[in-house]
């Protein structure tokens, strides 16, 4: 690892330790966790790699193969708003372990990502590998919901975006080739096992060359314009309502939102039939995995990205020309925006004999229209696998 060779170059010794957080794709459930509805998720091989050592004055030094700046803190002396670099999600780590526990160590660490940034959660598996090292160096044994919560809030409270928990929940939760079926209202979950008859696959990933940061796209405006939806909807049927950040659309019955969803502004509208149709296709997508039905549960994927642009609106137009190569390229089951959908990736299913031959042709059809993307641009193929170890 490109990490541990850089620690010892740094610091003339070998790492005590390695912390490893997969990456996630969620092929249902889109846009939906932040609403409280369920959704499908994977974790990958691929992930954030942490080589650290313990450093005994409380001192917490980064540094990352993947960006130039270093950044230095105290374990007890955590500045209370972000600072504006990629090591503030240590810092909002860092924060909600040292709320909930007393810490006496800080670490020496460096950081590797082993995919381009954007779109199977990075952000949360950063938050995650380095929780689990900070705790470890301070002698805490941290369960899994405690893992997930302290991670959501690091990026809510901290780095100001304003995620669910998909994210955090897959790479804490997920089992290799078992798909995490969670839903966010009630934190209740199955890990549904690849039936013995499914088809083979691949999770092959197509990263546009683009890069994106959440807190700065529309992200949080989506969820602002699902809870409007929420109380408009209510208030039209005359429910009761308390607060407007405690309002979700799973508050909202499905008669209810049949009833009004014609009153909405056409953007509220929108992203509550995307909502609904996206809980519903999660649903589905379980019952299909289950069977093992592949096919089924890659054309839910398909007709979950097609909603993604057309009533979340969300994607650049490269993400959403890789959807549309996709939905064109024999042998992907089905495919969809990874992640947020604002620039990123694209993540699918596919048919592992025709794997090769994928990853060529969705680069040449993906070049062909962007050719200043080459060499920024990267097909990669991966693998399902179990969540961290905390």
């Amino acid at each position: 690892m490109k990490c541990e060779e850089l620690y010892f170059n740094t610091y003339g010794r070998e790492p005590e330790a390695m912390a490893f957080c997969p990456y996630r794709i969620s092929p249902l459930g889109a846009h939906i966790d932040h609403q409280y509805g369920k959704i499908n998720g994977l974790a990958i091989d691929k992930g954030i790699h942490i080589a650290y050592s313990r450093k005994e004055n409380g001192v917490v030094e980064l540094q990352s193969v993947n960006f130039p700046k270093r950044a230095q803190f105290h374990v007890n002396g955590i500045p209370d708003e972000k600072v504006g670099d990629w090591a503030d999600h240590m810092r909002g780590a860092a924060k909600q372990l040292q709320e909930k526990y007393p810490l006496r160590y800080g670490i020496s660490a460096v950081i590797e990502g082993s995919l381009p940034i954007g779109g199977l959660s990075s952000s949360a598996a950063v938050i995650i590998a380095f929780l689990s090292a900070l705790a470890n160096v301070n002698g805490i044994r941290l369960e899994a919901w405690d893992t997930i919560m302290m991670a959501k809030a690091a990026e809510n409270k901290y780095v100001g975006v304003n995620c669910g928990k998909l994210d955090q929940s897959c790479e804490v939760l997920c089992k290799k080739d078992r798909l995490l079926y969670l839903d966010c209202a009630d934190d209740s979950f199955v890990l549904i096992p690849k039936d013995p008859s499914m088809k083979p696959f691949r999770i092959a990933v197509f990263f546009s060359g683009l890069e994106r940061s959440l807190a700065t796209s529309a992200y949080n405006l989506r969820q602002d314009e699902c809870k409007a939806a929420a109380y408009s909807l209510l208030a039209y049927a005359g429910f009761q309502y308390g607060k407007f950040a405690d309002t979700r659309l799973r508050d909202v019955p499905v008669p209810i939102y049949r009833e009004y969803r014609d009153r909405l502004p056409e953007a509220f509208r929108k992203r509550a039939d995307h909502y609904f149709g996206e809980f519903r296709r999660a649903e589905e997508g379980a019952e299909a995995w289950k069977n093992g039905d592949l096919d089924t549960y890659g054309r839910l994927v398909f007709e979950s990205g097609k909603s993604s642009i057309e009533n979340y609106e969300c994607g650049c137009p490269e993400l959403i020309t890789l959807y549309n190569i996709m939905t064109e390229t024999d042998g992907i089951y089905g495919g969809r925006f990874s992640g947020a959908g604002f620039k990123g990736c694209c993540m699918a299913l596919v048919d592992p004999d025709k794997a090769d031959g994928i990853l060529q042709t969705v680069e040449e059809k993906y070049l062909k229209v962007y050719p200043a993307l080459r060499g920024k641009y990267l097909g990669a193929l991966c693998d399902s696998a179990d969540g961290v170890k905390l």
